[in-house]
């Protein structure tokens, strides 16, 4: 399956507004430039995702529901310190497409990013006014990243 994703840093919280939240708990057990394996829990649920190489704003990527206890137990025992902390907001721009903004928590406290999944890398969308600047090609801004390089460690 591929996803195609663009990704930008957030100005203000206008996004809060009528949207709904999960907090997340994910860590990495394989980070590469070809490939991630991710375990994450959100809302009572485990998942396990295998990524590809991101090419442009695309990438091949599979998930899968795993039991909760097992994921669990991965994200304690097996995956790469420090996990991403998270708490996820979903909301609906007004062109009815839908937008997943990620405050961080823990090591990465202070970074927001918002995403956007598309049918196209050219497929035009509404920008809400809290958008900012584009990070889509930026692989700083990558949850992997994120878990070897934390934000507040950034220069």
């Amino acid at each position: 399956m591929q996803e195609i994703e663009r990704k930008f840093l957030v100005r203000n919280d206008g996004y809060k507004a009528g949207a709904s939240s999960v907090e997340y708990r994910q860590g990495y057990l394989c980070v590469d430039a070809d490939r991630t394996v991710r375990v994450r829990t959100a809302a009572g649920k485990g998942y396990i995702t295998v990524k590809g190489r991101t090419q442009g704003c695309t990438r091949t990527e599979y998930e899968y529901e795993i039991p909760l206890s097992d994921a669990r137990q991965m994200l304690d025992t097996l995956c790469r310190k420090p996990l991403i902390e998270k708490t996820r907001y979903r909301c609906t721009g007004s062109d009815g497409k839908v937008w997943e903004i990620d405050e961080f928590k823990g090591v990465n406290e202070g970074l927001v990013v918002a995403e956007i999944e598309l049918q196209s890398e050219t497929e035009p969308f509404a920008r809400p006014d809290w958008l900012g600047d584009e990070v889509s090609g930026d692989p700083r801004y990558y949850n992997s990243y994120l878990s070897e390089h934390p934000y507040n460690e950034w220069k």
